[in-house]
């Protein structure tokens, strides 16, 4: 099912057509997803009827269950017995069966971070004239195509696109449409404008889902070309009962906790790591303390020393952003007088003391330093020199 594209051609590998992988936590019916009710019925309805917009950015925070509800939607849109749930007021829901021979090597594909890493060690063992022209691709089905971030900048490029476009002006081959799900909205810029052809006139036989975390991260002409559906957060209440019922070795304490670290999103909540968290936000509380007391550099360096380069890295790096990204978030709610939404309730007494010493002005602009570090991890620079510079940024503008 894996799919290493050299340049624009699409070789696939598939695994066996029985296997289902993630058959235990990958949702059995559409009633199985959590939250969004309305915009999921919204859409199974529009494939009942065959309205479905040809091309639909699903945007959401992490976690939000953009990927799954949009491998769900393609299961509705190529199974073979193409079941339907009836209202009783006589509206037609789409449904799959999850059992027959398209529904279960689409489920091959539920869990994409394996199979991403699967295609990047299948691509590592190639010759190096053939790695530098190869894309990841995946493909469960013949008619099913999955786009991800092509490592390591971790950029949605142009040969993947050019792979989907090639696709594209084919027929389906075994199934009753193609199914093209990118899974992110980071491109680099060629491939956004290759996107743009395919967009304005899609095939009738062609479906694409663009995963966004945020959509303002596309093009104008993509995002006005497209249908926009929203996953909105999950109310705290909801997510600390599925934690507690799915999650239960989790303290009452640490539930409330990842409840609120989680944004709503309930796929994030389940498999949030809260040691790793710990470990992050740790690292990014150095970089505040810092800022606002008297600096260590010696403490400082020694911790941005341990950002170095390679997967590990990467993630760790990512880690520390995010978790710092919701540090300064918090100490924003807390100089607009609402406590009441902080989400590292553990630190509320430190992070009201920070929010005090430091300005608006300087977590304004340590947000946007971050963006030009995450810029920089796009550009392979070294990880280590970019926490340190951003660290030193942060201190002199605190001054």
């Amino acid at each position: 099912m894996l799919s290493l594209s050299p340049k624009e051609s699409t070789a696939a590998n598939h695994l066996s057509f029985n296997q289902m992988a993630e058959a235990a936590t990958f949702p059995a019916t559409f009633n199985d997803f959590l939250g969004n009710t309305v915009a999921v019925e919204h859409l199974r309805t529009a494939i009942a009827a065959g309205r479905l917009p040809h091309s639909i950015i699903l945007a959401g925070a992490p976690g939000a269950g953009k990927y799954t509800l949009a491998l769900m939607l393609t299961l509705a849109i190529e199974c073979e017995r193409q079941p339907r749930d009836l209202w009783s007021n006589g509206v037609s829901l789409a449904s799959f069966c999850g059992v027959c021979h398209n529904c279960t090597r689409i489920l091959t594909a539920a869990n994409l971070d394996e199979e991403v890493d699967k295609a990047v060690a299948a691509r590592e063992e190639l010759r190096e004239t053939d790695k530098k022209d190869t894309r990841v691709l995946i493909q469960p089905h013949p008619d099913v195509l999955i786009i991800p971030p092509d490592p390591p900048q971790l950029l949605i490029k142009l040969g993947q696109v050019r792979s989907l476009i090639h696709s594209a002006n084919y027929l389906p081959s075994e199934a009753p449409k193609k199914v093209f799900i990118i899974t992110a909205a980071s491109f680099m810029k060629e491939a956004a404008n290759s996107l743009l052809k395919v967009l304005e006139e899609p095939p009738a036989t062609v479906h694409i889902f663009i995963l966004a975390e945020n959509p303002g991260e596309l093009l104008p002409t993509i995002r006005s070309r497209c249908a926009m559906v929203r996953l909105g957060a999950l109310p705290v209440e909801e997510i600390e009962m599925l934690l507690a019922d799915r999650r239960p070795e989790i303290t009452p304490k640490q539930r409330t906790l990842i409840a609120r670290l989680a944004q709503g999103a309930a796929g994030k909540a389940l498999s949030f790591n809260l040691d790793e968290y710990m470990a992050s936000r740790n690292d990014a509380l150095l970089l505040l303390r810092n800022a606002a007391a008297e600096p260590d550099h010696t403490a400082l360096f020694k911790m941005t020393e341990t950002y170095r380069a390679g997967a590990e890295g990467q993630q760790k790096t990512s880690a520390l952003l995010r978790a710092l990204s919701l540090l300064l978030e918090d100490l924003l709610l807390l100089q607009a007088g609402t406590p009441e939404l902080v989400r590292n309730i553990d630190l509320r007494t430190e992070l009201e003391q920070l929010s005090q010493t430091l300005s608006f002005q300087w977590i304004e602009q340590a947000s946007r330093g971050l963006d030009q570090v995450q810029s920089g991890m796009r550009r392979n620079l070294l990880r280590s020199l970019s926490l340190d510079a951003y660290a030193s940024q942060l201190t002199n503008t605190a001054r």
